[in-house]
Parts: structure tokens; C-alpha cells; sequence
């Protein structure tokens, strides 16, 4: 494949995946930052979640700058799980408009929809129970289930709460773990912030803080760990939504914590973020790009500061 047969038509990706300078065109939005070594390319084809839409009865992704769909029924960039339950998903009586979560678990897929109408009909029901997804659920009502749809760690499984944040591909999820494991070395004590299902949590053996999933529950946006609370800590992994650290960093710099690992999806909150700790006297080691969301914009940074 030399050209993304929807690339250009659906605004899924801003780069084709499949075109020979996809490489040189995504490392163009790193221009600005620091970075220490090659990045990490992730294989397209392994994506394991799609988010996909609904109106007036289509279903598909959205055409690019439009609210008009495509009707994708096979997407190249996604796992075969997906694309071989997509044609039955899009032939389900829809109503009303709203977004489609289809996420492949490690037992069958989960479909998770946020409508703009609170209900769905009974034809809908009838026909979602026979899609063959493991759990259907609309603005958080269980359609159908035959299963409780689990996620895995390396060797740890997690039950996957509906919606709950995954990275979007297994290959990039493995790479930024192994990363953060090595980086924590030898320390002793972790907390690793807004750690979510537990991706590094369970593999450095960390104390886990976040408002969903494993370990403490905490909105580390407006209560960030004091620097009372980091004393015991002589690691810390942070790992947060797109609007990064900042209270957080503000915080750690404060405090006599040794490494901070940050793994960002932003490259602009992660800027900001990284000029707050080194302001306060970290130093930053690693600065590593994952291509985690092939041929979108969007990177995820893997980045260790020591001070």
C-alpha cells in the first residue's frame, strides 16, 4: 500500500501512514524540542480503538474539516478485530447523532456510544445483540453483554471500565513500559501520577494516583501531591491527559524528589511543564518520541529530568 485509500477524504489522520516521507513529515512537529535520541516508530495496522460517529442514520469517521461522514467500513490503521465487526456496527438502526468507541480487549470487542438522545430503540437493542461485541454500551447503560471486557499489562489483566483511557496501540503501549521500567531503575519508592489502569504502575511496583483505575483516588490537577507526601518518594512517573503537570510540577520542584519521568502526549503542555522543572533545578536526561498515534499530529514523549 503506497497511498491510505482514505487519506485526504477522512480527517482521521493529518499524515499518511503509508506514504514514503511520513516519517520526515510527523518529526517536523518536534521541531522545536530537545530531543535526545531517534524516535520509536510504531507499526501502522495496530490500532486497537477507534472513535467513530453516527447522524441521520450514517455511520463512519468524519470527512476532514466537515461534519459530513465517510462511510469507513475497513481502516488500514486499525487492528483486524475492528475491521471485521465495522460493517456490522454501521449497518445498526442508528438514531439520533453522536460518537462510537469501538476498543478490540484482550476478550472480544467493547463498543462504548455517547448520543445526543438519552435513549435507544428496541430494534437497536435486538440488533446489537447480534453484532458479536462483548459489551454495548450507550451513554453508560449496558445495551448487551456476554462478558466483562479485559485489558492486559504484560502479564497482568485488568478489568476495562467502559470508556476508561488506553493507549491507542499495544506495540507503543509495550515500548513507553519498558522505557519507564528501565528508567526507574533501582529506585526504591515510585509513585507514578495519573497512572489510570495501571500501565507502569503494576511493572515498577508503584504507588498509583488518579481519579479512575488503579491506586489512589486523587485529582492530581487540583490537589497535586504535596511536597510533604513526595519525601518518600525517590522516583516519580507522570503520565497525564493532554493538559499536563503543571500544578504537579510545581510541586515536585519544591521537593527533593531525584527523577521525574514524564511520559506526555502534549508537546506543548509538555514544554511549558519542562520549563517549570528545570527552572527548579532538574536537569533533563532523556527526551525520547513514540509515534504511538500513527498519522495523526499527536506524539507521545518519554522524558526523564534528575536533579
Amino acid at each position: 500500500m503506497k497511498k491510505c485509500p482514505f487519506f485526504g477524504i477522512c480527517g482521521g489522520c493529518k499524515y499518511d501512514f503509508a506514504s514514503a516521507n511520513y516519517r520526515e513529515q510527523k518529526l517536523s512537529e518536534l521541531h522545536d524540542l530537545p530531543i535526545t535520541a531517534d524516535a520509536h516508530w510504531v507499526n501502522p495496522g495496530l490500532r486497537r480503538r477507534g472513535d467513530f460517529c453516527f447522524a441521520g442514520g450514517q455511520f463512519g469517521l468524519f470527512e476532514t474539516r466537515s461534519k459530513n461522514i465517510v462511510p469507513v467500513r475497513s481502516c488500514p490503521n486499525m487492528v483486524p478485530e475492528i475491521n471485521a465487526i465495522l460493517p456490522r456496527v454501521a449497518t445498526l438502526p442508528w438514531g439520533g447523532a453522536g460518537s462510537c468507541m469501538i476498543t478490540a480487549c484482550e476478550n472480544g470487542i467493547d463498543i462504548v456510544i455517547n448520543a445526543d438522545v438519552p435513549y435507544f430503540s428496541p430494534e437497536f437493542k435486538t440488533a446489537v445483540e447480534k453484532v458479536g461485541a462483548v459489551r454495548v454500551v450507550w451513554n453508560d447503560k449496558i445495551v448487551a453483554q456476554t462478558a466483562k471486557p479485559f485489558i492486559k499489562f504484560g502479564d497482568v489483566s485488568i478489568e476495562y471500565p467502559a470508556g476508561a483511557f488506553l493507549q491507542p496501540g499495544k506495540q507503543g503501549e509495550n515500548i513507553l513500559r519498558e522505557m519507564v521500567v528501565a528508567a526507574v531503575g533501582d529506585s526504591q519508592h515510585v509513585a507514578d501520577l495519573f497512572c489510570g489502569l495501571g500501565n507502569f504502575t503494576f511493572a515498577t511496583h508503584a504507588d498509583g494516583f488518579d481519579i479512575v483505575g488503579t491506586g489512589v483516588k486523587r485529582d492530581l490537577f487540583k490537589n497535586p501531591l504535596t511536597v510533604g507526601m513526595l519525601k518518600k518518594y525517590d522516583c516519580v512517573i507522570m503520565d497525564p491527559p493532554r493538559a499536563g503537570a503543571m500544578a504537579q510540577c510545581r510541586e515536585l520542584v519544591k521537593s527533593n524528589v531525584p527523577r521525574v519521568i514524564y511520559v506526555s502526549c502534549n508537546p506543548q503542555t509538555f514544554k511549558r511543564d519542562m520549563e517549570i522543572l528545570m527552572r527548579g533545578g532538574y536537569q533533563l536526561r532523556e527526551l525520547i518520541p513514540v509515534d504511538q498515534f500513527v498519522g495523526s499530529a499527536h506524539w507521545e514523549l518519554f522524558s526523564v529530568f534528575e536533579k
